[in-house]
C-alpha cells in the first residue's frame, strides 16, 4: 500500500533532508485561505521549488500557474477531510508508519540500516522473474503529470479488469520500448535494484506468483508489474567459453565446428588452448576463453541457463546455440549467496552509499545532546553492575520486577530513569549477549548505557521533527495530503469513470466528433520463404494484378506453402511503414528481407477508407482520460462554490521576482 500511496506527493521524490537544525520561524505569512485554513507563502515557495526545480524563477507567469493548481490541489484535500478520510484508522496507521519511516532515515537511524541489510540479504536469495508495464514521469513533474501517468497506468488495471490479459495491456499502454512488445516481459529480478526503484523491488518481493500489482511509483514512472515465478537465487558461476559464430566464412556451419571441438576436448585436448585455436569471440579467445564470473541478466537466457546447468567444476556444457552462435561452455568454479556474516559489510556499503555514514550519524547524537540541554548522572551504573549475576550476558536475564524511579539523565526536560534502562536491557538481549566473554558486568552495562542514551536522544529528535525542521513538517504535511487525494480522486473521479457506463457513453456521445480516424489503408502484407527467392518477381507480378487469395492459391499447395499474406489496417500519419507519397490504392513495395520470419516481404494497399468516427470501443482508453478530466473539472468547480477561497495579493506579490 506504501508503493501506491507515493503517486500523489506532487511529483516529490524520497530524499534525505537536511540534518541541520533548522529553528521554528516565526508565524508565517498567510498566502490563501480554504474556509478558516490556511496555507502559508513557506509551505507553498516549498512546493513550488521541489516542484519546478530549476525552472522555478517566481516569474508571474509562473507562479499564478502553479498557485492555481496548488489551490486545485488543497480544494481537494479540504473535500477529503470534509469527508473526513484523514480519520479512517487505515489511514492514520499509514500515515504513522511513513512517518517512522521518515523519521528514521532523517535521522540516519543506525536501527533501520540493520534492518534495510537484513532484508536485503533476504531478498538476494531469490529471483523473481516479472513482466510490468511502466508509464513514464519525467523529473521534477507537477501535479498534473503525476496524476495523468497514475491515470494511465489504472487504464491498464482497468483494460485488465475488462478481459484484456496481461500482455495486451502491455503492447498497449507500456511506454517500456524494449519490452512493450513482449507483453512486458522482463525475466528474472534479484535484489538490489537501482536507485530510485526500492518501492518496486519491495513489491515484487511481497507478492505471490500470479499475482499483479497496483502501480508502483519509482523514480522513473509507474509501474503494474506481474509476478510469474520465483526460483532460489543462482549466485555466481565463473566461466569460459569458445563460440562458433552463424554466418561463418568457414565452410563447416558453426554447429558442426563447435561438436568437433567439444569432441577434442573430450577426448583430452586443453580446452584454453582449443579456445585461443577456434574461438570466434576476439574479446575472450587470447584468454583462453575465459569470461569470469557471470549472474543472472548478464547474457541470455539460453547460455546462462546452460551455464548453470553444468554440475561441477572442471566439466564442460554440449554445444549449446544463442542468437550469436554455438558455444561450449567451462565451469571453472561457482560461488553461492555467502552467509550473512560474509554479505554484511558490501550490503551496507550498498545501502549507506559512502563512509561517512557513522560519523554523521554520531554528530547528529552530540547536536541533540547539546540543543536539548541534556544532563546525566551516571554515579548509578556501577551500584546497579553490582547487583548483576552471571546471567545478565545470557537470554535468561531478566529486568528487575519493580523498575527504579532513581534519575540517570535528563533530555529536554524529560527524565530518563535506572527503571527505564533496566527495560532497556532487558530488551536488548542480542546485545547483550554478544559481549558475553569479552566484557565484565560492569563494563557491558556502561557500554549498553551509552546504546540507552543513543536510542533516547534518537527518539525525543524523532517526537520534534515538526517543530524543528520545517522541511520535515512540508514533508509529512505533502504525504499526508497526498494519500487523502489518492483516495479521494479515486472515490470521486476514477472510479466513477472506469464503471459508470451510461455517463462514459452520454459523454462520448456529446463529444464523438473529436475522436476520428485518419485515413486507413488495408494492406496486404506478404511474406515468401526467402528460399523461394526466384519465385519473388513472380509473385509480385501476380500481387499487383489480383485479390491476396488467387495469389496464395497460385504458389501454395498441399504439399508447400511458401507464401503468407496478413491483412493490416494502417492509419495515416501513425505508422512510418507507407511514405506520404505512397498512399494511393494499388501501391506496392519493395520486397525486404525479414531475418525473424526467415522471409521475403512486401506489401501492397488493396483499399483506402476514408476519415470517419471511432466508435466508443475503438476509442474506450481516449475516451476515459478526456471523461476523467470533464468530471474532474465539474467536481473542481463545485468545491470553488462549497469553500470560499480567499487570496493575500499582497503575499503572492512578494513572492514574485520580476
Amino acid at each position: 500500500m506504501m508503493n501506491r500511496r507515493l503517486c500523489f506527493l506532487l511529483g516529490s521524490a524520497f530524499f534525505l533532508l537536511t540534518q541541520k537544525n533548522i529553528r521554528a520561524q516565526s508565524e508565517e505569512p498567510v498566502l490563501f485561505t480554504i474556509d478558516n485554513t490556511a496555507v502559508g507563502a513557506a509551505e507553498f515557495n516549498y512546493i513550488y521549488t521541489k516542484t519546478n526545480g530549476q525552472q522555478a524563477d517566481y516569474s508571474r507567469k509562473s507562479v499564478q500557474e502553479y498557485l492555481d493548481l496548488y489551490v486545485r490541489f488543497k480544494l481537494k484535500v479540504q473535500e477529503a477531510k470534509s469527508l473526513q478520510l484523514d480519520t479512517v484508522p487505515a489511514f492514520r496507521e499509514e500515515l504513522a508508519g511513513y512517518r517512522r519511516q521518515l523519521a528514521d532515515s532523517y535521522l540516519i537511524n543506525k536501527e533501520v540500516l540493520e534492518k534495510l541489510t537484513r532484508e536485503l540479504y533476504e531478498r538476494i536469495q531469490e529471483e523473481i522473474e516479472i513482466s510490468h508495464i511502466f508509464v513514464k514521469v519525467p523529473q521534477n513533474p507537477g501535479m498534473r503529470e503525476v496524476e495523468t501517468a497514475l491515470a494511465k497506468a489504472n487504464a491498464a488495471l482497468i483494460a485488465m479488469r475488462n478481459g484484456s490479459s496481461f500482455e495486451e495491456a502491455a503492447r498497449q499502454f507500456s511506454e517500456d520500448n524494449n519490452t512493450r512488445e513482449s507483453g512486458g516481459k522482463i525475466g528474472f529480478i534479484t535484489a538490489m535494484l537501482p536507485s530510485g526503484f526500492y518501492p518496486l523491488e519491495k513489491a515484487v518481493y511481497d507478492m505471490e506468483v500470479g499475482q499483479v500489482s497496483d502501480p508502483i511509483r519509482t523514480s522513473a514512472g509507474f509501474h503494474v508489474v506481474k509476478v510469474h515465478s520465483k526460483r532460489t537465487a543462482r549466485g555466481q558461476i565463473e566461466v569460459g567459453h569458445i563460440l562458433f559464430r552463424h554466418n561463418s566464412d568457414k565452410p563447416v556451419n558453426a554447429e558442426a565446428l563447435a561438436k568437433e571441438a567439444y569432441q577434442q576436448i573430450q577426448a583430452g585436448a586443453d580446452f584454453e588452448e582449443v579456445a585461443r585455436a577456434s574461438s570466434q569471440d576476439q574479446r575472450t579467445a587470447g584468454g583462453g576463453g575465459y569470461i569470469g564470473f557471470i549472474g543472472i541478466n548478464q547474457y541470455e537466457t539460453a547460455f546462462e541457463d546452460a551455464a548453470f546447468a553444468i554440475p561441477e567444476d572442471g566439466a564442460l556444457s554440449p554445444p549449446i546455440r544463442s542468437s550469436v552462435g554455438w558455444h561450449i561452455i567451462k565451469r571453472i568454479s561457482y560461488k553461492p549467496i555467502q552467509p550473512f556474516a560474509f554479505e554484511k559489510g558490501r550490503l551496507e556499503a550498498a545501502i549507506r552509499k559512502d563512509s561517512r555514514f557513522e560519523e554523521a550519524q554520531d554528530a547528529l547524537i552530540r547536536q541533540i545532546k547539546m540543543d536539548n540541554n541534556f544532563s546525566e548522572d551516571t554515579t548509578l551504573l556501577r551500584p546497579f553492575a553490582q547487583t548483576l549475576d552471571g546471567n545478565f550476558l545470557t537470554f535468561r536475564w531478566k529486568a528487575p520486577a519493580s523498575p527504579s524511579p532513581e534519575p540517570l539523565f535528563s533530555l529536554g526536560g524529560q527524565t530518563s530513569t535506572l527503571g527505564d534502562f533496566s527495560n532497556f536491557l532487558a530488551q536488548a538481549s542480542r546485545q547483550r549477549i554478544t559481549l558475553s566473554g569479552k566484557a565484565s558486568n560492569e563494563d557491558a552495562v556502561l557500554q549498553l548505557y551509552q546504546e540507552f542514551v543513543r536510542n533516547q536522544c534518537m527518539a525525543f529528535e524523532e517526537k520534534n521533527l515538526e517543530k524543528k525542521y520545517p522541511d520535515f513538517r512540508y514533508l509529512m504535511r505533502e504525504y499526508e495530503e497526498g494519500i487523502l487525494l489518492f483516495e479521494v480522486t479515486k472515490m470521486t473521479i476514477w472510479d466513477k469513470a472506469g464503471q459508470d457506463t451510461l455517463g462514459l457513453l452520454n459523454y462520448f456521445n456529446t463529444t464523438r466528433g473529436k475522436y476520428r480516424w485518419n485515413p486507413r489503408a488495408i494492406t496486404s502484407i506478404y511474406h515468401l520463404d526467402a528460399a523461394q527467392e526466384d519465385k519473388l518477381k513472380e509473385v509480385m507480378q501476380a500481387a499487383s494484378q489480383n485479390r491476396p487469395d488467387a495469389v496464395l492459391a497460385q504458389f501454395n499447395n498441399d504439399d508447400a506453402i511458401i507464401l503468407n499474406v496478413e491483412e493490416r489496417l494502417i492509419e495515416k500519419g501513425m505508422s512510418n511503414m507507407i511514405p506520404e507519397q505512397n498512399w494511393k490504392v494499388g501501391y506496392m513495395s519493395p520486397s525486404m528481407p525479414d531475418t525473424r520470419r526467415k522471409t521475403l516481404s512486401f506489401y501492397k494497399i488493396e483499399n483506402i477508407l476514408p476519415p470517419s468516427e471511432k466508435e466508443l470501443s475503438e476509442a474506450r482508453g481516449y475516451v476515459i482520460a478526456d471523461y476523467q478530466d470533464y468530471l474532474e473539472n465539474i467536481w473542481v468547480e463545485g468545491l470553488k462554490n462549497k469553500y470560499k477561497v480567499t487570496l493575500n495579493e499582497q503575499v503572492v506579490e512578494n513572492l514574485i521576482k520580476e
